[in-house]
């Protein structure tokens, strides 16, 4: 049976979250300012982090949202990713701005971004709040990151073990 009351550690600070956020927001805005925008969140760990986000993004944009799930209950990928939620809008032709939560293997975003090329939209980019390279098997390319962190389980600000901890306002690790 689970302890489920257990308090992770802190790893990552409310403060530090809001901080790092709030200047991904910037970048993104400054970078994509012409663009017609479209933010895709990665359900269900992206959800916090994308409210955030796209109040940071200081100009207009649409948001829609995709499930993905390649873990199930576990604490590792299993490698195998399921569409759980399809986008309720067509991207072809906008600039799409996909919101991840966190990159480890790379084995789910590299199936996004293949299954959104065959949606052809006209641009796609990334931003996610956390990678963890150590753990990386195919690699990608963050065009925003939050933070790097070690290889360590993590929970919080979305990011969950078995559904539960995702409203912690911070990134805890569950040794």
């Amino acid at each position: 049976m689970n302890d489920y009351t257990k308090v992770p550690e802190v790893m990552i600070s409310a403060e530090e979250i809001a901080q790092r956020v709030k200047e991904m927001g910037e970048a993104i805005a400054r970078d994509l300012d012409e663009r017609d925008l479209t933010v895709v969140g990665v359900l269900k760990g992206s959800f916090v982090f994308m409210a955030d986000l796209v109040r940071a993004i200081e100009r207009p944009l649409t948001c829609d949202f995709l499930g993905l799930s390649s873990y199930g209950s576990a604490t590792e990928s299993s490698g195998v990713v399921a569409i759980t939620k399809d986008l309720g809008d067509p991207v072809e032709n906008k600039h799409v701005l996909v919101i991840e939560d966190i990159i480890d293997t790379g084995l789910t975003m590299a199936y996004l971004l293949e299954n959104l090329a065959t949606r052809r939209p006209a641009s796609v980019k990334i931003a996610s709040l956390l990678s963890k390279p150590a753990r990386r098997r195919v690699e990608i390319d963050i065009d925003y990151l939050g933070f790097t962190i070690e290889d360590r389980f993590v929970v919080g600000y979305g990011l969950d073990f078995d559904g539960r901890y995702r409203n912690l306002p911070y990134i805890g690790t569950m040794d």
